[in-house]
């Protein structure tokens, strides 16, 4: 079964039971100088991203992101889609020759729906739908190596993950969807990353891991573990 993915986002679910968040890829661009861009294009088998960013000046740098979450619906029906995008900006500064900190402010907008046909038969009143709005913002810290050919980095997405317009009928298991995603519509979120990055001076195969922890809800249902793929093109 499958539901909705942040792109990113936006929502996803690959088990039998509904999810209600899944991580996006973080936009790690190591800024190291004024002028200095940073463009990846990455994702997995069920979505797409875009990053950017760009050194405004000697310290503080610009970003933005989006995706989208596209995969196929289930034999039985059971899919979703979704769409987000995000913007952010923050201060930077070289530690050295080869290491990089930077921290930027982010806020992210988007949107999700499920369908589920196969939970009809169990709840002939309802259509299986679910759809939400969804706004998330905070902080993103990262520290990383940077040369030529290689960098690696690590980051922590601090955010505030929120639904808002919650719609629909889905009843899952027993449970009306709408009500507890109405209960959980607030989410604190940490989310540990690490971001390689190595091949070409100008072009690098991008791979990232991350998890998600819910501080707020243990046991919302979430993805947690995430990993993308990708190409990094970087310009000076």
């Amino acid at each position: 079964m499958k539901h909705i993915i942040f792109l990113f986002v936006i929502l996803l679910a690959l088990g039998c039971n509904p999810k209600y968040y899944s991580p996006n890829t973080q936009n790690v661009p190591l800024i190291s100088e004024k002028g200095e861009t940073n463009i990846t294009l990455s994702g997995s088998g069920n979505q797409a991203e875009f990053q950017v960013a760009y050194g405004l000046s000697g310290s503080f740098a610009f970003k933005a992101n989006g995706g989208l979450f596209i995969p196929p619906d289930l034999d039985n029906g059971n899919g979703g889609s979704g769409n987000f995008f995000e913007i952010g900006g923050g201060y930077y500064t070289p530690v050295n020759e080869k290491f990089v900190f930077e921290t930027y402010g982010i806020v992210g907008f988007g949107s999700m729906e499920n369908h589920l046909p196969s939970t009809v038969a169990a709840s002939p009143q309802t259509k299986g739908d679910i759809s939400a709005k969804i706004l998330r913002f905070g902080i993103q810290p990262n520290f990383g190596y940077k040369s030529r050919n290689f960098s690696a980095a690590i980051s922590s997405r601090i955010v505030s993950l929120n639904y808002s317009n919650i719609e629909g009928d889905l009843i899952f298991d027993g449970v009306n969807q709408l009500n507890y995603l109405e209960e959980n519509k607030s989410n604190f979120l940490i989310e540990p990353a690490l971001t390689i990055k190595a091949g070409l001076e100008k072009v690098k195969l991008q791979f990232q891991y991350g998890y998600s922890l819910n501080m707020s809800n243990s046991n919302f249902t979430q993805d947690k573990a995430f990993a993308t793929i990708g190409l990094n093109f970087n310009f000076r």
